[in-house]
């Protein structure tokens, strides 16, 4: 098999804790380990190695995709090694590919040191619209699985996801999973969401808040007593929230933010820090619950209020990143200076280091 020195590199980087692995034209394969990337010791790939990979494991209805738009994305299964999310692209007039290891397990809040008290009470909303927030390869995939798999565990509810492709997947235990995978179950994600709603869901998952008509079906399917989880590529909670409404015009946006006050449950944004001991990563998270105060600012369009929200209003669990920073370093887990390096207002964090904090009247406690 020509590619077989693809499917040695893929070994040799699950062996090694990656999670990530980069594949260039004429030049060797690199690792992503604990965020940094790490080249392997060995020849650079070639054209045709790449190349004959990629037409192997499209799947025959996608390659016409390949053609035309010079990108793909696909799944690969590696014997006992497990599963790979792989995009496929060209770059000037060469093949490169990326895959991104998926653990077959799914974890748990504890493995994942996780604090799991509001994610759980967000998992038990009724109805509503859950985003999971955060920049590529900040672990949002394993928290919103690890929220689904509570829902699994405790709860009689009938789950359908769409994903592009499926990542983890569900064993069925008090919870009945059906998971789309776009190109092979479904021809594209907005055909799936057509067809969601008639498919007796009580909870919905889908894989990324994409565009306009995807954030319309959400706010569907959440105004009509269905819980809908997706991720969303953003910072803060504070960027998530305008983000979403830059899928409206402006003659939009007076109806949009009323379906949104309406809708939104909560926004938990993510970031992998450095851990001090073992290796790996740790993460931290902004957390935003939708209550009657917050839902209040939506209506309004005060958008620029919702950060001075997060360090005082904690009661319904909402939490700054700074505040999930300051834990996690008391707790010797990471490095003040990584700490600093991730927080949003590394002043504000330094204050909460040496003990003071601001109260609900935004008053200088000591």
């Amino acid at each position: 098999m020509e590619y077989e020195i693809i499917d040695d590199l893929l070994r040799l980087a699950v062996e090694n804790g990656a999670s990530d692995i980069v594949m260039k034209t004429d030049k060797p394969g690199l690792l992503r380990l604990n965020g940094r990337l790490k080249p392997v010791e060995m020849d650079p790939l070639s054209m045709d190695t790449l190349g004959s990979f990629v037409e192997d494991n499209v799947p025959e209805f996608l390659r016409e995709q390949m053609e035309l738009e010079g990108q793909i994305d696909f799944a690969y299964s590696l014997g006992n090694i497990g599963r790979f999310r792989v995009n496929g692209f060209k770059q000037r007039g060469t093949i490169s590919i990326v895959f991104r290891y998926v653990k077959s397990e799914i974890p748990s809040f504890d493995e994942l040191n996780l604090q799991s008290e509001t994610l759980t009470k967000l998992s038990q909303c009724k109805d509503g619209i859950v985003l999971l927030c955060g920049a590529t390869g900040s672990g949002k995939s394993s928290t919103l699985a690890c929220m689904l798999n509570w829902i699994n565990d405790n709860i009689d509810k009938h789950i359908v996801t769409m994903e592009d492709p499926i990542e983890f997947s569900f064993t069925d235990n008090k919870s009945v999973f059906n998971q789309r995978e776009i190109g092979v179950d479904a021809p594209s994600f907005e055909l799936a969401l057509k067809a969601v709603l008639r498919q007796d869901p009580d909870v919905i998952f889908i894989g990324e808040m994409r565009d306009k008509v995807t954030f319309e079906t959400a706010l569907s399917a959440a105004e009509t007593g269905h819980l809908v989880f997706s991720t969303l590529h953003a910072s803060s909670a504070h960027q998530s929230i305008v983000r979403l409404f830059d899928f409206f015009s402006a003659e939009e946006q007076m109806q949009a933010r009323r379906q949104m006050a309406s809708s939104l449950r909560g926004v938990v944004v993510q970031r992998l820090i450095p851990a001090m001991e073992g290796g790996g990563r740790v993460p931290a998270q902004e957390i935003l619950v939708a209550n009657s105060l917050v839902k209040n600012l939506i209506l309004e369009g005060e958008f620029d209020k919702i950060p001075s929200l997060l360090d005082v209003d904690t009661e319904a669990g909402s939490q700054s990143f700074n505040k999930d920073l300051y834990r996690l370093i008391k707790a010797g887990m990471i490095s003040k200076g990584d700490g600093m390096k991730n927080s949003s207002n590394p002043q504000a964090l330094e204050m909460n280091l040496k003990g003071i904090f601001l109260n609900d009247d935004r008053q200088i406690l000591g």
